[in-house]
């Protein structure tokens, strides 16, 4: 087959392989409905937690020691700063064993995390109040990545190399016979390739009924910004690292009654303080979902933030922001060829995580498309197609993909 490729959506995924693509010498055209790094994508915002405690999963401790070098290598190839590095502070009320069994992994691919006796991060960071925290691990490369600026970088210097960029929207997909020819524009027209490659995040069950429908499945997600304390640097990416925090959330009259995940970002380039919590919200329809925060979840951000950050007072809400996840039903990438056409390539599935193994994972696709490497069976199409999909009133619970695989 020829080496004309067409990567649908520009976000971190389809990015970074239209980028590698290019740079193999394939011809490429990258399309997107609103352009990279765009509010409704689920790459969109200021911000993301790059990290590479994992659980004991040797596949990410991997793709995360080659998403590292890629990262630092390409952001100082283009003189940008996109990657900026804080280190890590995990915390665990319970059980730590999704980061305890990552740490052999993580030594075996070079990457620096270790536990921290719990009076030496008590020290090390005052701003935290460490109350009911159990055990600490820190990774020193760990911090946080520009996300909507990353992905209109690589998405200029993928045309800078000569790919060709275009803004459509894509119609879906017919899942009949062996190859697919072309894929209809939004404009009417057909655009013709020799491989396509899906990285369409929230949209693949709608772009692939068949093979995926809602096996993947968008979630509302809400993230905060809180203003510091004027003239108060100690709350600042200068002082203090990205962090993700185990906890038992509090219920009425301070009884501990559920777990959760919540992590943050300190500075964000002065944009504020920032917090999320890792729970799956509810499904959402990243075309026309409303996008403003509820009273619900300001009022939870502020009472993590009060518990856990005690110094930042009453701080005002500077902004927020209402994204989706794409969940797959393991919390798994899908990073491999359609099961019927044959060449037709999936990458999604992020799970909320997948924004920081953006260049490994489209050094990996371009790999893929090439025929230069096979396919991870963690992130096969099968294991997606042996779940049956769920019903249109069902609705998953529990911790969402982000840090919830151990």
């Amino acid at each position: 087959m020829g080496s004309k490729v067409a990567v649908i959506g520009a976000g971190a995924f389809g990015g970074w392989t239209a980028f590698h693509l290019q740079r193999e010498g394939a011809e490429v055209t990258l399309i997107d409905a609103w352009g990279p790094g765009n509010s409704r994508s689920s790459s969109g915002g200021e911000s993301r937690v790059i990290r590479s405690i994992y659980g004991p999963h040797p596949e990410y401790a991997t793709l995360m020691a080659r998403a590292y070098a890629l990262w630092n290598h390409w952001q100082g190839a283009w003189g940008r700063r996109l990657y900026i590095r804080t280190g890590g502070i995990w915390l665990f009320a319970e059980d730590d064993h999704y980061a305890s069994s990552s740490l052999p992994l993580l030594e075996g691919n070079g990457i620096k995390a270790e536990r921290w006796e719990l009076e030496k991060a008590v020290r090390r960071f005052p701003q935290i109040n460490f109350e009911d925290v159990r055990s600490v691990f820190f990774e020193a490369g760990a911090g946080y990545l520009l996300a909507r600026q990353s992905c209109r970088v690589v998405a200029d210097e993928f045309v800078s190399m000569g790919g060709r960029y275009l803004q459509s929207m894509v119609a879906p997909v017919r899942e009949e016979g062996a190859c697919m020819e072309s894929v209809l524009l939004s404009d009417g027209s057909k655009l013709e390739a020799d491989h396509f490659v899906f990285a369409c995040g929230p949209w693949l069950g709608r772009m692939f009924g068949d093979a995926i429908g809602r096996r993947i499945r968008p979630t509302r997600q809400e993230v905060f910004y809180f203003g510091c304390p004027a003239g108060d640097e100690s709350y600042s990416e200068k002082h203090m690292p990205v962090w993700v925090d185990f906890h038992r959330t509090r219920g009425p009259h301070g009884a501990n009654w559920d777990r959760s995940a919540s992590y943050g970002i300190p500075g964000n380039e002065d944009r504020g303080f920032k917090i999320a919590e890792d729970v799956l919200g509810d499904d959402f329809d990243p075309t026309n979902g409303d996008r403003i925060p509820s009273q619900e979840g300001i009022e939870a951000a502020r009472k993590h933030l009060a518990f856990r950050f005690p110094g930042l007072g009453n701080p005002p809400l500077l902004e927020a922001r209402v994204c989706q996840y794409e969940n797959s039903p393991d919390s798994h990438f899908v990073l491999d060829r359609h099961p019927r056409l044959e060449n037709v390539w999936i990458a999604g599935g992020g799970s909320g995580h997948g924004f920081k193994m953006g260049p490994a994972v489209g050094e990996m696709m371009a790999a893929l498309v090439l025929g230069k490497r096979e396919a991870m069976p963690k992130f096969s199409m099968q294991r997606l197609l042996d779940v049956a999909p769920p019903e249109e009133d069902e609705r998953e619970a529990g911790a969402a993909g982000a840090f919830g695989q151990s």
